[in-house]
């Protein structure tokens, strides 16, 4: 294919290819030059030109296929254009030669048909070029067209288009001509043509004023009759012309408007031509009359649907502007239309008429208009609604009996009353919040008006109006209660009207159906009142015959309806149900036949609509109340089952007896026993005598002859399989006119409607129900009840069998026997005429072959096809049969034999080449598709012939054989599927194949269908998937965005699927591809949408398109590309996607926000005209703008630079490049938050406020470059105090409330305010809560349900929870506590930290801990009374009978479900904050309230009576109080399951902490050692569990107090016991601690064990080398230091230590003695590591482990010195231990890299406090002296510290202290005498002298204080000491130039000698007297001290005299 691209075709090439390579040669050479000419040299171009002609003509003249005919027209016009275009005439005259030409053979045609489509392209291309032979040239096509096929015509038509846009206005002379050809061609038998001739039309109508002025109803009549017979594609097109007519005849544009003969036609003239196709249909008026006067005038609802789809197509073509001020005429003139006679004259013509008109509604005002115009136009149908009910008022109460309403009246009103009421709840369901103003408007008073048609004569329009008052209910759920109750009333006053108890029950049952939709719920008490109603409505019924029927299916209906409130609300009623449904049926089937000798047939109708409805109420219960169907609830039920299963087969007779009057009746009761009974278990009522009943009334009612036939079109479809259906057209769920489409599959039964089933308006749906006519119905749910209960058969009768091909054959067969009759009727109904029936079969078969499962009967029934299809000739049999090849094997695992699959293959390729019937191609094709999916990578040996035949087909098939193509396109999709990743091959043969499939794509994305480019979009998706490299993104982006506006639902879909796809990995070239494309292909959205691509880039046209869509599927879609660009890109074009977000957020209705918009200055509102590209955006699109400013928000905080979240960064880094960050958008941000957060819409509001609480989180902690000291959100504090204030509003929703709460306590937290009087704003807000929440039950939420007041209440307290523990946190900063911070849910928070602490007199410190002591009191009740209701709600369901009867403090008990998520999202602040409360108290009760812990007003305290409370005495609540807030940590801290439970495992740590800081609840937990190991436990699990280093240093600390608790108890019992024993009996005091006097610890029960445990696992994960078996492990390797751990992890090994180090004393003696040698293995392991320093380290380096590491070194000393210290430590047990660690110390192996530092200073510690049987021992003492020694004639700092060491030594006991200073004094002395030689260079060494001089020093105050044996030496000291000083001293001249450190020495020195002195005068006096020299230098020394101290006096006194006492300040930086 390579050599196909190149200018000239290749003809050698060419010549070598067989025949159908060759076409695919020359498509392929086609496309190419239709890239390669516009991008040519001209001159090339003319130079090649003639000869590209030529080979051109050749080509046309060769028969080409169709795609490539359009290919060639198109490059040959494209060659005249770029190049000569003088001898265009040429081919121009060529061309209609061979149109003339006399040759009709078929062979031929192609030529003819090329010929003509050159034409179009060629005069399209060079228009006014070729105006001299335009005339001849179109009398010569449209003579050709008197006597062309289809195919021409078609071709002649798109020709005659193309002629039309290239000649515009020149080509007026024959715009008449044409007309009339093509008026021929628009009611033309083919569909195609009918399309085609539509196009043509529709370009003729731009300049021939004629067909929208003087022809316009003759266009119109033509237009009806266009729709007679159509197809959905002739229905859009044709709809198309004649909507773009009218609307041009209304308004008409500019350049033609002025022409002579031009008139503008008003709206009621175009709308009367409508309306009269509407009742007349496409007949004249002759006709028409005639059909009247015979009373057969029906309209087809093919034309009634064009006509539907032309409206909207009008209205849409002149927009929403004019819709808007013309939209009242508009209105009138449709319920004009649907209150006439002609439209309603059967019930199913009614239902189309309404259905046709209520679309028409929605498809303008749901799409057209804005929010502000919606809610205009619901006013206006309100005040229709309220005119038009109150004209039916007058007419019925007026006394006149002639002037008196008809029926007639009453029922065109009804079909008025019923398109405007559900037109009115859609607007006001889309609407949502925002369309709270419509209720508020006293002028329309909508809610008066609707319900006043609750009492309207016909039900239909009851019914409405209760759908109306559901969708109000929906939108505005804090309506939903009020309506409950004003219904209820109503009802209860208005009992004897029939229709009042009709409509308000309707009403009642709607609003019900409503809550399923309200998260927030009704209150629970109006299922009580609902309860109520039924029941008396129910037990009157019998009362007043009048009324009964309405008051029975009123009762049942309120009963239904209960029950979807759901098992909550239910199961308090079902008692009094189950009673309800007992009475409705008689007791026993003997009184059922009493009952049918008595009665009559009014009775009778009443009783079955009772039983049909109690039969409904328990259809509902089971649906949604399932887990309440318990055994003893479904054995009830089956009782009155029963007796209603018996009455079916009484049915009959009482036909017979009653006549028709109940025989409707009798369907919907039919009806009910088949949906219960398909519902339950078949098990339940199998064993029953109602078994067979059932079967023998299903057969009945299935095969009886008054069985009203089921329409197909209803019934089969869901029977069959989804892929199979496409065999029948595009399918209804793939049309944006789907909702009156579906209205031509009703066949004659006619579509559904609410009033068949009134029952169905409490299903939880968002659109109207549409329940089947009764009979219909009945059919539908007797074959599923079928389906139920077959299986269970165990012998079949074979009469039953004639149900199997109504598609029951889907489920198990039974016997042997079942099959035969079964296969018989499936292989019987594979040869059916219907192509529904056979695809059923298809469908049925391949489930029979699953259910049999055996191949040897699947292998005969693939034979069965065979010998069919070889010998059949007809197209059924051959379709049915190619199909049920295809679907064989679809349930049983594919194909897998070659040869079946080869044989299947052979047989569908010839069958897909059969030209004679399109119709086998198209089936034969899709079955070879299901092959290729089925056969997998068994297929690879047929994959190149099939792409073969594919493409051959696809060249070849003529563009009228649509459905033929769209299989094609299916196989090509299943090929590339079968091929997969191999596609990315290099070989040829996958080259090729690879070629194959862009041929085949690019044949089918010049499709004229939409289905076909659709597979071609989904195919190239495919490719793009397995092979990214070879799809070029640059020409397939701009042909998906031209298609993003189609008309075609289902290519939208795929476009944007596409794109998805796309963007996940190449987002930035999608995005840049499609803002290149070219503006003719760009203008193609405008048609649809305001904006452009390139205005706004893809992802704009993407908002506007979401915006606009109503389809779930395809919002997600764009939902979900949007999230990909965003996640990659958004970061990078950061301001683009901001504004972006922006423009869509102030997108909102007509400017209603610009008062507040004017005072803004950002750059977004600098626009006059409009505040951005996009106009009157719904609330949902913003909702999603502002989750995708979140979500930029959080990408740039996961994956960004860190300068998103510095300005001062991000200034810097914006100076040096062009880069963008988040922080610069600040402002931008807070706008966006605000606006939305103040929105109308609830749904805005939560999404501004959750963004709001992002920001406050990620912004607070960043400074103010500009202003230090100060954030950067601080200038922000009046937009987040105003974006709050509206949801603390009286009328505000809880959830907004809630979110607010949270806010709040965001803002308070992060210390972004300083200011107290700034604070109170939003301080103010949450304390106006509170008092909210202490009214509590007093006041109860009418509005919504209980569940949510909890929310609101617990969302208050954890607020201030949060606010709180901030306050305390701050507070307490300055003495820094080892409580980590909050977790990483709550960094806002500790952000504000810093500022918190600078600030400590504003809101920061004891600034915001003063804002919340006034409440402190409150709270502290209100908190714990939170946390027992936590209690109380996880108690485990076995203690649920122990539960308070009422609930909680915050919950009702009937609503407890509901209220256990709030709970457990906001106990764990609570917690938290009570624990610290307890903690500032002391747990000291303080009188300031009530003593029970909950408010007044709450019944429960702890679980005690109010009484019992207050007998409690303070110990017993503060005990109980600890229990709890223990109780509630251990038990979630047992089993945190959720992995974002972090931020509530640290508040539960840090609560404990809290309590464990306080000493009586310390003595608990130390007295109580059973809770303490329990503890330990849960801490130990915890640490294993979480490594977040913040939840593990937490728990170390935590341990650490419970050790201390220990310790205190025990060492408070041995105090008690040595007094309380006297000290004369001290040997008999019991042995306490741990271990007791035999030293055993059990584990599990010891809390030491318990705390080694813990403290090894720790110590051991960090650091391996700790344990022999890990030690040589390579995990043991990996942490081979201690220098190479985190920070974080140095914090826990010395936190582990520090425990460690107490464990000894909270055990007895013995006890110690246990387990003394762990823990000094322990940390004699920890010293060796922390000694062993990494290469190239000296001491105290800190190159591994950071600062931290200096923490462990000193806690390892400390812990050792700790253990050493203690008393246990010194017997004599432990002493011989001791002395093998000391040695083990000193001899370990030399090494270089040894910290001797640390290793000396624990030598040390042993040396002061271990016993003197260790430290005298001669061998450890010798070799200590050796390490002392080496260490001090090194030459590393290491000196200081050893001097530091030794001077300690030296002043430790006499024993061990006269060794060392035999031992280390001279090389003391030694060192200090050489100094004089080498004077210190640095501050090390300076610091390592004086160390020396002071361990000297301290041996000569030993040896004066008379230490043996050093009291006679104290002279001979002080005589060496003096020398080494004066040593120190430098002359005059060499004090001035020696370094820093001599010149410090010196002073010292100097200051030493002065002091020294005088207190050892007489050796003084004898060293100077015997040394002149030492006396003369220590004389200098002396006086230049002195002189330079007066010199510095001198230089002090002058400027005090003249400097003020005020210091200003001047340097201001």
């Amino acid at each position: 294919m390579e050599r196909a691209h190149s200018l000239l075709l290749n003809e050698e090439a060419c010549s070598q290819l067989g025949e159908h390579q060759r076409a695919e040669f020359v498509f392929e050479w086609l496309r190419f030059l239709k890239k390669l000419l516009p991008a040519a040299d001209r001159a090339d171009v003319k130079k090649n030109q003639k000869c590209l002609v030529e080979q051109l003509t050749v080509i046309l003249i060769g028969s080409p296929g169709p795609p490539t005919r359009w290919l060639l027209a198109h490059c040959l016009a494209l060659l005249y254009r770029v190049g000569d275009s003088l001898t265009s005439s040429l081919t121009v005259d060529r061309c209609n030669d061979i149109i003339r030409s006399k040759d009709d053979s078929p062979s031929y045609l192609p030529t003819r048909l090329a010929a003509i489509a050159c034409l179009g392209a060629l005069y399209e291309q060079l228009g006014r070029l070729l105006v001299n032979t335009f005339k001849e040239t179109l009398a010569n096509l449209l003579k050709a067209m008197k006597s062309a096929e289809s195919q021409g015509r078609y071709e002649i038509m798109l020709s005659v288009e193309k002629i039309l846009r290239g000649l515009g206005v020149s080509a007026v002379p024959c715009h008449r001509d044409i007309y009339k050809a093509t008026r021929a061609c628009l009611t033309d038998r083919s569909m195609a043509v009918r399309c085609a001739a539509a196009k043509c039309l529709l370009e003729l109508q731009r300049e021939a004023v004629f067909l929208w002025t003087s022809e316009l109803e003759n266009v119109a009549t033509l237009c009806f009759r266009a729709f007679e017979g159509s197809n959905y594609d002739v229905r859009v097109a044709v709809s198309k012309l004649l909507g773009t007519l009218l609307a041009t005849a209304v308004e008409p544009k500019q350049p033609t408007a002025h022409r002579q003969g031009s008139r503008r036609s008003s709206l009621e003239e175009v709308m009367d031509l409508l309306t009269g196709g509407f009742l007349r249909g496409g007949a004249g008026f002759l006709r028409a009359s005639g059909d009247k006067l015979k009373g057969t005038s029906s309209v087809s609802k093919d034309i009634r649907i064009g006509i539907t789809q032309s409206c909207v197509v009008f209205v849409s073509c002149l927009g929403g502007v004019w819709l808007e001020a013309n939209f009242s005429a508009l209105l009138v003139l449709l319920m004009e239309l649907v209150s006439h006679t002609r439209t309603t004259q059967t019930p199913a013509d009614a239902v189309c008429c309404r259905r046709c008109i209520s679309f028409i509604l929605r498809a303008t005002l749901g799409s057209l208009l804005g929010e502000k115009a919606q809610i205009a136009a619901a006013k206006e149908i309100c005040l229709a609604i309220g005119k038009q009910k109150r004209a039916v008022d007058a007419a019925m109460c007026d006394g006149n009996v002639e002037t008196r309403v008809t029926t007639t009246d009453v029922a065109a009103s009804q079909h008025v009353l019923v398109c405007a009421l559900l037109e009115l709840g859609s607007l006001v369901q889309g609407l949502a919040s925002t369309a709270a103003s419509l209720l508020t408007d006293t002028s329309t008073a909508l809610l008066d008006t609707v319900i006043s048609v609750l009492l309207h004569p016909s039900v239909s329009a009851r019914l409405a109006a209760a759908w109306c008052l559901r969708c109000v209910a929906v939108a505005l759920p804090s309506q939903g209660a009020v309506l409950l109750d004003r219904c209820a009333e109503r009802l209860n006053a208005l009992k004897s009207c029939p229709e009042a108890v009709a409509g308000y029950s309707s009403a009642i049952a709607a609003l019900l159906g409503a809550v399923q939709h309200c998260p927030l719920g009704i209150p629970h008490t109006k299922g009580n009142v609902v309860m109520g109603l039924a029941e008396d409505l129910l037990r009157s019924a019998t009362q007043n015959s009048r009324i009964s029927i309405q008051r029975t299916q009123a009762g049942w209906l309120l009963l239904s309806s209960l029950n979807t409130l759901g098992p909550a609300v239910v199961e308090h009623h079902l008692p009094r149900m189950l009673v309800l449904w007992r009475c409705a049926f008689p007791p026993s089937i003997r009184d059922l036949d009493m009952e049918l000798r008595r009665g009559d047939h009014f009775t009778w109708q009443v009783t079955l609509e009772g039983r049909a409805g109690a039969l409904c109420a328990m259809k509902s219960l089971v649906i949604h109340c399932r887990e309440l169907l318990t055994d003893d609830v479904i054995g009830r039920l089956l009782t009155p089952l029963a007796c209603a299963v018996a009455l079916l087969t009484k049915v009959p007779t009482l036909i017979k007896s009653y006549g028709n009057l109940i025989k409707n009746t009798s369907v919907v009761f039919r009806l009910r026993v088949y949906e219960i009974l398909a519902l339950l278990p078949p098990k339940t009522y199998e064993g029953e005598k109602s078994f067979g009943i059932v079967l023998k009334q299903l057969v009945t009612d299935l095969t009886g002859p008054e069985n009203v036939v089921c329409s197909e079109l209803t019934l089969l479809p869901p029977l069959c399989h989804s892929d199979d259906l496409a065999l029948l057209g595009p399918a209804l769920q793939d049309m944006d006119q789907h909702y009156i489409e579906e209205q031509l599959q009703g066949s004659s039964v006619g579509g559904g409607t609410l009033e068949y089933d009134p029952f169905t308006i409490c299903v939880k749906c968002q659109d109207v129900p549409a329940p089947l006519p009764p009979p219909a119905a009945l059919t539908t749910a007797a074959i599923q009840l079928f389906g139920v209960i077959f299986p269970h058969i165990i012998l079949t009768p074979p009469s039953f069998l004639c149900v199997q091909h109504l598609g029951s054959s889907r489920v198990g067969l039974g016997p042997e026997e079942v099959r035969k009759p079964a296969l018989g009727l499936l292989v019987g109904a594979l040869e059916s005429s219907n192509p529904l029936l056979r695809c059923m079969a298809a469908e049925g078969l391949s489930r029979l072959v699953q259910v049999v499962n055996d191949p040897a009967f699947t292998v005969s029934m693939t034979l069965v096809s065979f010998d069919k299809l070889k010998t059949a000739r007809d197209a059924v049999t051959r379709t049915g049969h190619a199909l049920a090849l295809g679907s064989l094997y679809r349930y049983v695992g594919g194909i897998s034999s070659p040869q079946h699959l080869s044989a299947c293959v052979g047989i569908l390729f010839t069958l897909s080449q059969d030209s004679t019937s399109p119709e086998v191609q198209r089936w034969a094709l899709h079955s070879l598709s299901m092959v290729m999916d089925l056969a997998g990578p068994l297929y690879h040996g047929h994959v190149e012939a099939s792409f073969t035949l594919v493409l051959r087909l696809l060249l070849s098939i003529p563009p009228t054989h649509v459905e033929v193509h769209q299989s094609l396109g299916r196989c090509l999709n299943a090929l590339l599927t079968t091929l997969g990743p191999d596609l990315q091959g290099e070989g040829q043969s996958v080259s090729a194949l690879r070629t194959s499939c862009l041929v085949g794509c690019a044949v089918m994305q010049d499709s004229p269908d939409c289905l076909v480019e659709a597979q071609a979009i989904s195919c190239l998706q495919q490719l793009h998937m397995f092979a990214p490299r070879h799809v070029n993104l640059a020409s397939l982006v701009p042909s998906l965005c031209v298609n993003l506006c189609s008309s075609y639902l289902s290519l939208r879909r795929a476009v944007v699927a596409c794109l998805r796809q796309l963007v996940q990995k190449e987002a930035l070239e999608v995005s840049e591809h499609a803002v290149a494309l070219k503006p003719h292909c760009d203008q193609c959205l405008l048609s649809s949408t305001d904006v452009t691509i390139k205005e706004v880039g893809l992802e704009g046209a993407l908002f506007s398109l979401l915006d606009r869509e109503s389809d779930p599927r395809l919002c997600q879609d764009i939902q979900e590309t949007l999230v990909h660009m965003m996640s990659s890109i958004a970061t990078g074009k950061l301001a683009h996607w901001l504004k972006l977000c922006k423009d869509v957020l102030s997108a909102s209705a007509g400017g209603c926000d610009d008062g507040e918009r004017d005072d803004d200055a950002s750059v977004f509102h600098a626009k006059s005209e409009s505040s951005g590209p996009f106009t009157n955006l719904r609330w949902s699109t913003r909702v999603f703008a502002v989750e995708c400013v979140c979500r930029i928000i959080a990408q740039c905080e996961s994956h960004g630079h860190p300068a998103h979240f510095d300005m001062a960064l991000a200034q810097e880094h914006r100076l040096h490049e062009s880069t963008d960050f988040l922080v610069l958008h600040l402002a931008d941000l807070i706008r966006m938050a605000f606006m939305a957060a103040t929105d109308h819409s609830d749904k805005l509001r939560l999404s501004g406020l959750q963004t709001l609480l992002v920001i406050i989180r990620q912004f607070a902690a960043v400074p103010e470059p500009e202003f230090p000291g100060h954030v950067i959100l601080e200038q922000y504090q009046a937009n987040v105090g105003a974006a709050l204030r509206p949801a603390f509003t009286a009328d505000a929703p809880p959830d907004v409330t809630a979110k607010a709460c949270q806010v709040c306590s965001a803002w308070i937290a992060s210390g972004v305010v300083s200011d107290l009087r700034d604070l109170r704003r939003v301080h103010q807000l949450l304390a106006s809560s509170l008092v909210k929440v202490q009214a509590g039950k007093e006041v109860p939420s009418q509005l919504y349900n209980e569940g949510t007041s909890t929310m609101e209440t617990l969302a208050v307290l954890k607020a201030w929870a949060e606010v709180y523990i901030v306050a305390v946190q701050s507070s307490s900063r300055p003495r820094e506590s080892p409580i980590p911070g909050p977790g990483p849910g709550r960094q806002g928070e500790q952000a504000g930290s810093p500022l918190l602490e600078e600030d400590c007199g504003g809101a920061g410190g004891p600034g915001l801990l003063t804002l919340v002591q006034t409440d402190l009191a409150t709270l502290s009740r209100l908190w714990l009374a939170a946390l027992q209701d936590y209690v109380l709600l996880t108690l485990p369901q076995d203690y649920s009978a122990q539960l308070p009867a009422t609930g909680g403090t915050f919950y009702t008990a009937e609503t407890a479900e509901q209220a256990r998520p709030h709970y457990c999202s906001a106990w764990a602040p609570i917690l938290h904050a009570t624990a610290l409360w307890l903690n500032s108290t002391g747990f000291i009760m303080v009188d300031d309230g009530p003593a029970n812990l909950s408010r007044p007003v709450t019944p429960t305290s702890m679980g005690q009576s109010t009484s019992l409370a207050s007998v409690k005495s303070p110990e017993d609540i503060s005990s109980d109080r600890l229990h709890l807030i223990l109780g509630i940590s251990v038990e979630f801290l047992c089993s945190p399951h959720s992995h974002d439970q972090m931020e509530n495992i640290s508040s539960c740590l840090q609560a404990l902490q809290a309590l464990l800081e306080v000493s009586w609840p310390r003595s608990k937990v130390g007295n109580d050692q059973v809770l303490s190991v329990e503890l330990l436990s849960v801490l130990h699990r915890l640490i294993v569990t979480r490594e977040a280093p913040g939840v593990q240093l937490a728990v170390l600390e935590l341990v650490r107090q419970v050790v201390c608790a220990a310790q205190e108890h025990v060492k408070e019992k041995r105090h008690s016991a040595e007094v309380d024993d006297g000290a004369a009996e001290k040997e008999t005091v019991p042995e306490f601690g741990e271990g007791r006097d035999t030293g055993g610890l059990v584990p599990g029960r010891s809390l030491v064990f318990g705390a080694l445990e813990l403290c090894l696992c720790v110590l051991v994960r960090k650091l391996p080398q700790l344990s022999p078996k890990l030690a040589g492990s390579p995990s043991g390797g990996q942490g081979s230091s201690a220098w190479s751990l985190s920070d974080s992890d140095c914090r826990q090994v010395a936190a582990a230590l520090a425990i460690l180090s107490d464990l000894p004393s909270i055990c007895s003696p013995d006890g110690s003695v246990s387990i003394l040698p762990t823990v000094m293995y322990l940390l004699m392991g920890v010293l060796r590591e922390l000694v062993q320093q990494p290469c190239g380290g000296g001491a105290g380096g800190s190159s591994g482990g950071g600062e931290a590491l200096g923490l462990v070194v000193p806690a390892a000393l400390q812990a050792l010195r700790a253990v050493l210290s203690s008393p246990m430590s010194r017997s004599e047990k432990t002493g011989c231990m001791i002395r093998f660690v000391f040695w083990s110390l000193l001899t370990d192996k030399p090494n270089p890299a040894v910290d001797e530092v640390s290793l000396l200073t624990a030598l040390t510690i042993f040396l002061l406090t271990a016993s003197p049987e260790v430290t005298t021992a001669q061998p450890l003492q010798t070799r200590c002296i050796d390490k002392f020694k080496a260490s001090l004639e090194s030459k590393d700092p290491v000196v200081s510290q050893s001097y530091q060491l030794l001077m300690s030594v030296f002043q430790s006991k006499t024993g061990v202290a006269v060794p060392f200073i035999q031992g280390l004094g001279s090389c003391v002395v030694a060192h200090l005498q050489g100094v004089e030689r080498r004077r210190p260079q640095s501050s090390k060494e300076l610091q390592a002298i004086q160390d020396g001089v002071r361990a000297l020093e301290a041996l000569v105050i030993k040896s004066g204080l008379g230490y043996f044996p050093f009291q006679f030496f104290c002279p001979q000291l002080v005589a060496i000491l003096l020398p080494i000083l004066i040593s120190f001293l430098l002359d005059e001249n060499a004090l001035s130039s020696a370094p820093a450190p001599a010149r410090t020495l010196h002073e010292s020195a100097l200051q030493d000698l002065m002091r020294i002195g005088p207190q050892h005068s007489s050796v003084f006096k004898a060293l100077m007297a015997s040394s002149p020299h030492m006396k003369a230098r220590l004389e200098a020394a002396v006086k230049g001290n002195q002189e330079s101290v007066n010199a510095k006096a001198t230089q002090l006194q002058v400027p005090s005299k003249t400097s003020p006492s005020i210091q200003l300040k001047t340097n201001f930086l």
